[in-house]
């Protein structure tokens, strides 16, 4: 019995010595350290994303929570919402992204256009109007000085502008008074004062300064009388000639000049004949004293001087 006990005790301190054994720190194998440039390479994203710092955004002041009873509401809907997408993103996920398609730039275009296009409120679509050709003259002819003019529309039957033109000064020669006429009216008007009215006047005081104007578009009865049909004025087709500006300050009025200046006048007068479809002059009727009305009104016996 003593001996079974012994042989127990002996069994007992055999294999607690062997456990001591194997728990011993100096016997238990360490590895051993590896050397800085061989630790393993991360990815290439990782690094590019750790190169470039990822700020986050400020969240939204709706999803800051509010001091007092609603805090816990404000961070439950601030735990619901969708995290801000980070200012600065890493190269990584941007190299993801498509990059935007260049914009394409439009060549304008500077073509200049022949006619022009003027626009009237109320009026309907735009009209074209005699506006300068090539070369760049009012109704492609040199020597008119001005502009179209928009359409003047008017409740009067008959009346009425479509496309005309204001002009300001002929050949180099100023008018007292912008005129309003149609294209046709102003190369029939330019070549009166090149071919009649200059020549006429010759070096006269220094030669002529200015065209003297009393009218030209304006919706009327012929005469202004009432019930007569309607001028030419108020169609864009005439034009008065009240007298002639010479350089030296003297003015030739049609009313006082036709007796003292009779052969002057008379000479003009005449020159109009042909160019114009009417001429009435002092001698016509007691409503043309005081100036030279011409238009050019196409006549059915030609051309009417008077």
């Amino acid at each position: 019995m003593m001996r079974r006990a012994a042989g127990v005790f002996a069994l007992l301190a055999s294999l607690t010595a062997g456990l001591a054994h194997a728990e011993a720190p100096g016997a238990s194998p360490r590895p051993v350290a590896r050397p800085a440039d061989a630790a393993p390479a991360p990815d290439a994203p990782l690094l590019l994303a750790a190169a470039v710092p990822v700020r986050p955004q400020a969240r939204p002041a709706a999803l800051v929570p509010e001091a007092g009873p609603a805090a816990g509401a404000s961070l439950a809907a601030g735990a619901l919402a969708p995290e801000p997408e980070p200012e600065t993103a890493s190269l990584a996920f941007a190299a993801l992204r498509p990059l935007p398609k260049p914009a394409v730039a439009r060549a304008a275009t500077a073509a200049a256009p022949r006619e022009q296009l003027i626009q009237v409120s109320g009026a309907g679509p735009a009209k074209r109007l005699a506006a300068p050709g090539r070369s760049g003259a009012l109704c492609g002819v040199p020597g008119l000085t001005g502009h179209p003019i928009a359409p003047i529309a008017s409740r009067v039957q008959g009346c009425g502008l479509p496309d005309g033109v204001e002009v300001t000064a002929i050949s180099g020669i100023p008018l007292s008074l912008p005129i309003q006429v149609d294209c046709g009216t102003a190369v029939a008007f330019k070549r009166w004062i090149d071919r009649g009215i200059v020549p006429a006047v010759g070096n006269r005081g220094g030669g002529l300064a200015r065209i003297e104007v009393a009218g030209s578009y304006m919706c009327r009865p012929r005469n202004n009388q009432r019930g007569a049909k309607v001028s030419e004025h108020g169609r864009g087709h005439a034009v008065d000639l009240a007298g002639l500006r010479l350089r030296n300050g003297q003015t030739i009025t049609v009313l006082a000049g036709w007796k003292s200046d009779a052969r002057l006048l008379k000479a003009v007068h005449a020159s109009a004949c042909g160019t114009f479809g009417t001429v009435l002059g002092p001698k016509s009727d007691r409503f043309h004293q005081d100036h030279i009305h011409v238009d050019t009104a196409a006549n059915r016996g030609g051309p009417y001087c008077r």
